[in-house]
């Protein structure tokens, strides 16, 4: 049965989500100059959610910074690039390690180019996800059960994908440049912060 918490500036002290964490944003927007982060969602893959509404005023929330933070915490994202980014920007911490689990769609699952969540969720996960409550007002002082219920089903089965996705990895041989890949987000992310995020310093033009 799924659980949802939701937590008014931070996670209480002592809550553990074990060796993974799976994380997500909802930001006001999609702009790393001009929208800011709202909520942080985590889910230790147990069939709960937390949702951390954040103080958007002062983004005191030294547990979540913490467990953010922790090196012994793998953290699973679906697009981190842009996760990292905004998690570095107002929460100044540098969140890793990282599995990404639409560079990992990437990949491996080249049969395809569909590799939004809501894809990646119904073919890996068995599950089919609502997005109507991706473009809403994130800002708001009181979230709707709507917005709480979509905001916790982007984590609710990211661990499971994640497993799905490594034991694809590993049968291609492709998990070493996966693993290139997330060592290398948080370079990205701060490429797109510095202002380089529609620019592909890689490409020969």
């Amino acid at each position: 049965m799924t659980s949802i918490q939701l937590h008014k500036g931070d996670i209480p002290a002592g809550i553990s989500f074990g060796s993974s964490v799976a994380v997500d944003t909802e930001t006001l927007g999609l702009s790393l100059v001009r929208d800011k982060l709202c909520v942080v969602q985590l889910s230790a893959g147990d069939g709960s959610a937390h949702l951390v509404q954040l103080d958007r005023k002062t983004y005191d929330c030294p547990n979540l910074k913490t467990l953010l933070a922790d090196t012994s915490v793998q953290k699973i994202f679906h697009f981190a690039r842009f996760d990292l980014a905004m998690i570095k920007k107002w929460l100044d911490v540098d969140c890793g390690p990282v599995f990404c689990t639409k560079i990992a769609s990437k990949l491996v699952r080249t049969y395809t180019d569909r590799h939004g969540l809501k894809e990646v969720s119904r073919e890996l996960a068995g599950v089919d996800m609502s997005k109507a409550q991706q473009s809403s007002d994130w800002g708001a002082d009181t979230l709707s059960e709507a917005q709480l219920a979509y905001a916790a089903s982007d984590v609710l089965h990211l661990h499971k994908i994640r497993d799905e996705l490594t034991h694809m990895l590993e049968r291609e041989a492709r998990y070493h440049l996966a693993q290139a890949c997330f060592d290398f987000l948080p370079h990205r992310a701060a490429l797109d912060l510095a202002g380089w995020d529609e620019v592909d310093i890689f490409a020969h033009a």
